[in-house]
């Protein structure tokens, strides 16, 4: 293929002159598409297709970084419509990292205040908590549990830095139930769109910081962030609010049917987009495909962090 052909050349001949190289747009949006296809860890990876990439390489200072993350917010949530969206910030060079990469896991995380009774808020972000505060966050006067932790950033001089945070930029779901009122009076809610922050974009011996968002499933929600024993811990709410007998070995399984109602219902009364496990384990044409070796990766790049949706 001559072009083929041509492009290779010039992209031997940068590296040469340069020691890296630089992708077209293209070339980089098809490297991020494939990326997520080849993640076997993300069930929402058979709509790679649909991927919007966002090419923010030119952005290089925290200021610029922070507009872009709200920005990237608004794009994704789109009025609950919700997108898949990756923004591409500038890369690691032969010399050294990324001019700014960003620490928080998240984009919407909930502190962990420690008090005489246990954790107030979500215990995964006790650290989290605690490096916000040592830079020099306070938190709100009056502490909650769903109190949004600020962003964090590195730069390549190895500093870190709050990325204040702006409510407005963040949609969260109230979550209440059709047919028992009383759950709405646990005040519990969940933001609109998942943004895996501290990802990091791999092709053609390049890295790029670059924070990517998709769509929540109802279970990670329900039972990994609400029900969770380590987490927020809202089965015995549920289990005395349904009045179910300790006697009842399902007791458990029915309070987490419950709460998995709940979010489901309270998604789409705010016309928020979500998903279930029986949706996204339908198989697929796509799914049962030859796989070629991944020619582009994601990795997380925070101490201490693992890439959830």
């Amino acid at each position: 293929m001559p072009g083929l052909a041509r492009r290779w050349r010039e992209v031997r001949a940068e590296i040469r002159a340069n020691g890296t190289w630089r992708p077209t747009y293209d070339e980089l949006t098809y490297a991020a598409r494939v990326a997520w296809r080849n993640s076997g860890r993300c069930i929402g990876r058979l709509r790679w297709p649909s991927l919007i990439v966002r090419d923010r390489r030119h952005i290089t200072t925290l200021q610029d970084v922070g507009r872009e993350l709200a920005a990237h917010l608004d794009e994704a949530t789109n009025g609950g419509r919700i997108r898949s969206i990756i923004t591409v910030l500038a890369p690691a060079t032969h010399t050294g990292p990324p001019p700014a990469r960003i620490i928080s896991p998240q984009l919407a995380r909930y502190a962990a205040w420690p008090s005489r009774d246990g954790i107030i808020g979500d215990p995964a972000n006790l650290a989290l908590t605690s490096l916000a505060t040592d830079l020099g966050w306070s938190g709100p006067t009056r502490r909650g549990p769903f109190d949004l932790l600020p962003w964090i950033a590195a730069t390549n001089d190895g500093g870190l830095h709050l990325l204040p945070t702006d409510p407005a930029h963040i949609l969260e779901v109230p979550i209440h139930h059709p047919d028992y009122p009383w759950i709405a009076d646990l005040e519990l809610r969940w933001p609109a769109v998942p943004v895996i922050s501290n990802m990091a974009l791999h092709f053609g011996g390049l890295r790029f910081p670059a924070p990517f968002s998709g769509t929540f499933m109802a279970s990670e929600i329900a039972t990994r962030n609400l029900a969770d024993e380590h987490r927020y811990h809202q089965l015995p709410a549920i289990i005395a609010g349904l009045g179910l007998d300790d006697r009842d070995r399902l007791r458990a399984d029915k309070a987490l049917l419950t709460l998995h109602e709940a979010v489901l219902y309270s998604f789409e009364a705010a016309g928020v987009s979500i998903t279930d496990h029986h949706r996204e384990s339908r198989p697929s044409p796509a799914s049962c495909s030859t796989r070629k070796p991944p020619a582009a990766s994601w990795s997380a790049t925070g101490a201490g962090s693992t890439p959830t949706r």
